[in-house]
């Protein structure tokens, strides 16, 4: 910790930072969920096609976590355990849809989902920051 004096940029820095990581994060989290609603079918045969089981039920499980997760995370409500279940979902999808890792583009996606699960795990670890529904 510094014994630096705290100032008004600083403390605002300390509040607006948090919230505007938790936009980022969420940002494709919510327009990737909302793709899925428009396009159901899509999601479901690309689904099927990883070989996994009852794809209507994954679908849902997907809008689920992309879109209600990420509007949860965006205000900041139940933060730590939304971005927990979040972090996890981003694994589980780099595993399920990305591990074909002597594929380039199959590679920068699986550690595109390591690198979200970090960032969701640093909110985790830290919170949701002052301008959040968790902290009002």
């Amino acid at each position: 910790m510094s014994d630096a004096p705290r100032t008004p940029v600083a403390g605002a820095t300390t509040a607006y930072l948090p919230l505007i990581g938790r936009i980022g994060i969420a940002a494709i989290f919510v327009l990737s969920g909302s793709s899925k609603l428009t396009a159901p079918s899509a999601t479901i045969g690309y689904i099927a096609s990883a070989g996994l089981p009852l794809p209507q039920l994954g679908l849902g499980l997907a809008i689920l976590v992309e879109l209600g997760g990420g509007i949860l995370l965006v205000l900041g409500y139940r933060t730590r355990l939304v971005a927990a279940a979040m972090a996890l979902f981003s694994l589980a999808t780099g595993v399920f849809f990305h591990s074909a890792l002597g594929d380039q583009n199959q590679f920068i996606h699986f550690f595109k989902n390591v690198a979200i699960a970090g960032g969701l795990l640093q909110i985790v670890a830290f919170g949701p920051g002052a301008l959040s529904i968790d902290r009002r």
